[in-house]
């Protein structure tokens, strides 16, 4: 494991900020993320924002985890290049989308995944499955949470450097 990151969302000030006049909350969303939450609101009975609020969790553990990764792999480098800053983070291009048993994954638009790869020293073009990023989400009553691992085969040596 290389990075591992966790984030809790208060689901009812989530729902406030939905809700204001004019905010663009539902754009860090994407259309397939969209959809999703409102068959899962039609299956559960219940509302969007609770379903929102997970995923929302979810990138933001994402991105705790990926930012972990990065300063694993840079210690002793000196500065840590991080691809994205909080004001251009792609968060409409990482997708918190369940397969067809109701699983969710972390899917990456290619750009997004270009970076993480160049980000972890991957070849660009290499095996995905020599990086697979997990995703475990939960929501009870007032609160969401997500937790994010990012997994990478490394040769041993370089693994050793960040432990």
């Amino acid at each position: 494991m290389l990075g591992l990151g966790h984030d809790v969302v208060d689901v009812p000030a989530f729902a406030e900020q939905l809700g204001e006049p004019g905010s663009r909350m539902r754009n860090l969303f994407s259309t397939r993320e969209r959809w999703q939450t409102a068959q899962r609101m039609q299956v559960k009975r219940d509302g969007e924002a609770v379903h929102l609020a997970a995923r929302w969790a979810g990138k933001e553990a994402f991105l705790k985890a990926w930012c972990e990764a990065i300063s694993c792999r840079a210690k002793g480098d000196g500065d840590i290049a991080y691809p994205y800053t909080l004001d251009d983070f792609p968060w409409s291009r990482i997708e918190i989308l369940d397969d067809s048993h109701g699983v969710p994954h972390v899917m990456l638009s290619p750009e997004v995944r270009c970076k993480l790869r160049q980000s972890l020293g991957l070849p660009v073009d290499g095996d995905d499955q020599a990086c697979e990023i997990h995703i475990s989400m939960s929501h009870d009553g007032s609160v969401a949470s997500a937790v994010v691992t990012i997994d990478c085969d490394f040769d041993l040596r370089l693994l050793r450097e960040c432990v």
